[in-house]
């Protein structure tokens, strides 16, 4: 038996390998796609259930769309109440992959593994990145094949075969499809290894379905960790909603059970094909009970978990289509956007500014996903002044449409500088690396300075422009002195070993992007001056 275990356990570590990284690569590559779609999917409920779907056939994990889901909530990118919608969808996705090992795509995996490798070294880079990703697909199924493999030799060993047949106890399959989808974060794994062993015959559908339904429940542990990291009280809601339509849907089968295994048996013979139809139709269920009752539900949970949060517009709010007729309507609809963006940007601040003393990686993923609308709202905004250009502009619309171009790069690139510090905090948590004393309270003051610099820029677009004093200047000289001295100091007590030495590079890489966000404040304000030159 020992080999075919050890078959068994590197089965299992290639589709996690192979789902991990194939959902990882999906992201980088998509991810900017899949946040624009968004906008659409909150439109109604029916296109956030087809996002969620959607998008976990491309990750190929339930589990990655949930907790994306659930990091976008959190972040105020959508509302509590759009991201049942998507989550219900995902579940829905996910049964898909079961449905390609009981089609057998597993015994074609090695013709993508090599597909994938042949592009992946090509050397050319989309090439390789689609490579890379029929590379894992091929891998993940490939995994579950090494699985089917080591689950064959089992039908002869009597002991193994009373352990399955004899194992009459529906709640303990049900226990054990949570408890190990629980520890690998993976419902698909756990109903394809069922589905193996219905097909080799190791298992009865009364013990596979208890099992496949128990797997539902599990799977809901990397949301409720997603959740329980969340920053705000929106993405523990979205997290809690996951386990409750589970929890619910469980309960129901569970009662229901001899009804369902016996309808599984009515529609199909093939015992692979059950399991996997088991899974289906079980998340099929939740769907069209929960589906019409989300507004109730979301309600309900709100009750509660109390607590109010803002959601953020993910597209422009003032870039109307009807002003682009007059050039200075137009013009000062995205003196406004501009305005939106900045304040958001004052809100990412706060969040790092907050991670200083206490990191918390739901502040951090916040950051990355109101990024994510600034860098979507400033394309938006580089459109529509396109579209104002095309107009015969005096000189002074000319120099407010030039300095609007470069102000919306400034604050883009001071948004990626936010990003940049907020992982550098990460890395520091991970680390677990601390600064000195006299490294914190230098970083505190030039932390405090760079915040009233940012403000500072934030009146101005309040204003329509009007600069009352050069404060901003004064401010961006006070931050470089600061600068300067804290890093010279820093090099002082890195020498004398006062400080951790990995502590170093990050606590001086934080200065040199705090002091960048400060220089990007000064070309806000110049490019205001500019503008106040034009008779």
């Amino acid at each position: 038996m020992l080999p075919a275990l050890l078959l068994l356990g590197t089965g299992i570590s290639l589709f996690l390998f192979g789902m991990i990284n194939l959902s990882n690569k999906v992201k980088f590559i998509f991810t900017a796609r899949i946040r624009e779609y968004i906008k659409y999917a909150v439109q109604r409920p029916s296109y956030g259930l087809l996002t969620g779907v959607l998008s976990t056939i491309l990750f190929q994990s339930s589990s990655a769309v949930t907790v994306l889901t659930i990091g976008m909530v959190s972040a105020g990118l959508i509302t509590f109440y759009h991201s049942l919608s998507i989550i219900l969808g995902a579940d829905i996705g996910t049964t898909l992959t079961v449905q390609l090992v009981v089609w057998k795509v597993t015994d074609i995996s090695p013709l993508f593994i090599i597909i994938g490798g042949t592009l992946w070294m090509t050397g050319r880079k989309n090439l390789a990145d689609y490579g890379e990703i029929f590379f894992f697909f091929g891998l993940l199924f490939f995994g579950l094949n090494l699985a089917s493999q080591a689950t064959g030799p089992l039908r002869k060993n009597p002991e193994i075969i009373n352990l399955f047949k004899e194992a009459k106890n529906p709640l303990l399959s049900f226990l054990i499809g949570i408890v190990f989808t629980g520890l690998i974060h993976a419902s698909a794994i756990t109903v394809s290894i069922v589905a193996i062993l219905a097909r080799q015959g190791l298992i009865s559908i009364d013990a596979a379905v208890p099992a496949v339904i128990g797997a539902n429940i599990g799977t809901t542990v990397t949301a409720l960790m997603a959740g329980m990291t969340s920053s705000g009280i929106n993405g523990k809601r979205s997290a809690f909603a996951h386990f409750l339509f589970k929890a619910m849907g469980s309960i129901g089968a569970m009662i229901a059970l001899p009804l369902f295994t016996s309808f599984l048996e009515a529609i199909v013979t093939d015992p692979a094909q059950q399991v996997a139809l088991a899974h289906f139709f079980f998340n099929l269920a939740m769907v069209v009970f929960f589906f019409p009752l989300l507004k109730p539900v979301s309600s309900l949970i709100e009750k509660m978990l109390p607590g109010r949060e803002e959601t953020l517009p993910l597209w422009p709010v003032y870039l109307e289509e009807s002003c682009l007729s007059d050039a200075v309507r137009a013009l000062n609809c995205v003196l406004k956007e501009l305005g939106r963006v900045m304040t958001l940007l004052i809100r990412i601040y706060a969040e790092f500014v907050a991670m200083l003393t206490h990191y918390h990686e739901g502040k951090r993923r916040n950051i990355t996903y109101v990024v994510w609308v600034v860098r979507h709202i400033g394309k938006e905004i580089v459109f529509y002044l396109r579209k104002i250009s095309t107009y015969q502009l005096s000189p002074e619309l000319s120099s407010h449409l030039f300095a609007y171009t470069g102000l919306i790069d400034d604050l883009v690139r001071m948004s990626d500088q936010m990003v940049i510090v907020a992982d550098l905090l990460k890395d520091k948590f991970q680390k677990k690396v601390d600064f000195s004393p006299a490294a914190k309270r230098e970083l505190t003051e030039i932390v405090e300075l760079v915040g009233k610099n940012l403000n500072q820029a934030a009146s101005l677009f309040e204003k329509g422009g009007s600069i009352d004093d050069n404060l901003i200047s004064y401010l961006e000289r006070e931050i470089d002195l600061k600068v300067k001295e804290a890093r010279e100091r820093h090099l002082v007590r890195y020498c004398e070993k006062v400080c951790h030495a990995e502590a170093g590079p990050i606590f001086v890489e934080i200065l040199i992007h705090l002091e960048r966000i400060s220089d990007h404040c000064e070309n806000i304000a110049e490019y205001f001056r500019d503008i106040e030159k034009q008779p």
